[in-house]
């Protein structure tokens, strides 16, 4: 028996990469070294990857900026007053917002993709920014000339384009990123916003084919920024019915750090469609103890109670640094999680069959 097994995206920056970027940010270092640098993190963390026994790999996000803006990083309709996102231990992320219309990714997903398939031996999974995270952009008080009807319009389209564009280039599977999910449940109780979320996403997902969409999955976590969370406080009861109303062929779900896994399972075997794959977090990026193979193949056993073991796969809870100066947890300890999550896994599987 072989359980899937997958990481969710972000991998914590190379010191070398790092230090390049502060060299390029200062002007002391050229773009073609930039970009050679990022090349050089690619290619080492693709190795790495496939070293710890990881299956299915991604380049680790070395090239951008953050999970969430890179599509349109640089672009000059933007200011710096958007949405504020609170995290538990009290720092705070912003995003930009809009300024000025049409709307059109200046960046697209698909290019990081094809720069890690000429390093991978095996699949290469991409993820890409949900539209309904880039929805929080639009400002509350609207743009003249520029309705918000016109605006999301515009993203969708360019969210399906991103979407297509890295399956025609063969990503084993692309991940929408979904993480701002449970936090809305937390700015907003009623849940309308999330629903709001939902609904788009689904416009975006009802434009490809049952085929397609099986090779499309969402993400959602509660955070993982500097080791905090900004809505791991927010029940999975609340979340769960909703998430799941999505078309998409693969979920996974942070679960490693919640307090009761085993009623989150519940709720999650309660609310799973047939045809579709539930890969569940076994391992903790927020916390600095490295999981041993066995801790995983007992989480993996304990979900195989719960979801037909058809339908189950492993992933981390989070990407280890969403954003590029995310330094909370070393490349050593991040290869180490994922080692133990390959190893585990594949202990429980042994088991299961």
């Amino acid at each position: 028996m072989i359980i899937p097994t997958e990481p969710i995206g972000s991998l914590p920056r190379s010191p070398q990469l790092l230090q390049a970027r502060a060299a390029f940010q200062t002007g002391e270092l050229d773009e073609d070294a930039f970009t050679n640098a990022q090349r050089e993190a690619v290619r080492d963390t693709i190795e790495r990857l496939e070293a710890a026994g990881s299956p299915v790999v991604t380049d680790g996000e070395q090239s951008k900026p953050g999970f969430l803006t890179y599509p349109i990083a640089g672009s000059p309709s933007l200011s710096s007053d958007g949405v504020v996102i609170p995290f538990a231990d009290g720092h705070q992320r912003q995003l930009p917002a809009l300024t000025a219309g049409p709307f059109r990714y200046l960046v697209s997903a698909d290019q990081y993709l094809r720069a890690a398939l000429r390093h991978a031996r095996v699949p290469v999974k991409q993820a890409v920014v949900a539209p309904s995270a880039l929805s929080l952009l639009y400002p509350a008080a609207g743009i003249v000339g520029y309705p918000r009807e016109e605006y999301l319009h515009q993203l969708a389209d360019e969210a399906e384009a991103e979407i297509r564009r890295c399956l025609d280039a063969g990503a084993h599977v692309v991940q929408l990123d979904f993480e701002e999910a449970r936090l809305s449940l937390k700015l907003d109780p009623s849940g309308q916003v999330l629903d709001d979320f939902v609904s788009l996403n689904n416009q975006v997902l009802a434009r490809f084919a049952e085929s397609e969409r099986a090779r499309i999955g969402v993400y959602s976590g509660p955070g993982a920024d500097q080791d905090a969370t900004h809505s791991l406080d927010v029940d999975y009861a609340e979340l769960l019915p909703r998430l799941f109303r999505l078309t998409a062929g693969n979920f996974y779900l942070q679960l490693a750090s919640e307090a009761d896994p085993d009623r989150v399972l519940r709720l999650i075997a309660d609310e799973l469609r047939p045809g579709t794959r539930v890969f569940v977090g076994v391992t903790d990026p927020t916390d600095p103890r490295v999981e041993t193979a066995e801790q995983v193949r007992d989480r993996v056993l304990r979900a195989a109670k719960h979801i037909p073991v058809d339908q189950l796969g492993t992933c981390d809870d989070a990407g280890f640094a969403p954003f590029a100066d995310d330094t909370s947890t070393s490349r050593e300890v991040a290869f180490a999680k994922i080692r133990a999550r390959v190893e585990g896994t594949a202990l429980a599987a042994q088991i299961l069959g």
